[in-house]
């Protein structure tokens, strides 16, 4: 297997169709908490793929845990990130549309994933995927679910700004959220601006 890429907290290895996400060794954390940490997390994150799959949302299919390793070995998808997509102007308000209902059928199974950016959405031959769900996990509280969307908003500001009205109206449409959903998003923008 060959490095694909390095991230902050792993690198991704490639062969043979399939993509390895190894978590790194974080020198300053005590070895003990370090291996704690990535076995914890690396776990996690494979349950959360699968719940994500359940509630009908993309993912790359989790294929092994090595916890002893600290990695997740998931099928290999190909096509190309979202961010990349929108960059060049394509395809923005179908995309859009689709994120926005995947996260509505995530929110609706009492799941929010916590990262998510145009970074951590593949566009593959079928449709989109969602990747990275290492910060995701399990809630029912409306405040959890406004934030996940305020988290999606405040990443397409800061990376899509002259498509950021053409994104969020369109991933609004995909999502169809109640009024106190809008109403909570709202109060956390506010929150937010004034602190």
């Amino acid at each position: 297997m060959e490095l694909y890429r390095k991230g902050a907290e792993a690198n991704l290895y490639l062969g043979d169709g399939r993509l390895v996400k190894e978590r790194v060794e974080k020198k300053y954390r005590l070895p003990m908490l370090d291996r704690r940490l990535r076995r914890q997390r690396t776990r996690r994150e494979a349950k959360n793929m699968e719940r994500a799959l359940k509630a009908g949302v993309r993912t790359p299919k989790v294929l092994r845990v090595d916890e002893k390793k600290y990695a997740l070995e998931m099928e290999f998808l190909g096509g190309e990130l979202v961010k990349d997509v929108f960059e060049r102007g394509e395809k923005i308000d179908e995309i859009s549309f689709e994120v926005g209902s995947m996260l509505r059928r995530l929110h609706d199974s009492k799941f929010v994933h916590n990262d998510l950016t145009t970074s951590n959405l593949i566009l593959g031959e079928d449709g989109v995927y969602m990747i990275d769900f290492g910060l995701a996990y399990h809630t029912t509280r409306l405040e959890d679910k406004a934030m996940d969307l305020v988290v999606f908003k405040k990443s397409i500001m800061a990376t899509h700004t002259s498509l950021m009205d053409e994104i969020w109206e369109n991933l609004l449409k995909g999502y169809k959220p109640d009024n106190e959903t809008l109403k909570r998003v709202e109060t956390i923008e506010n929150r937010v601006r004034y602190k």
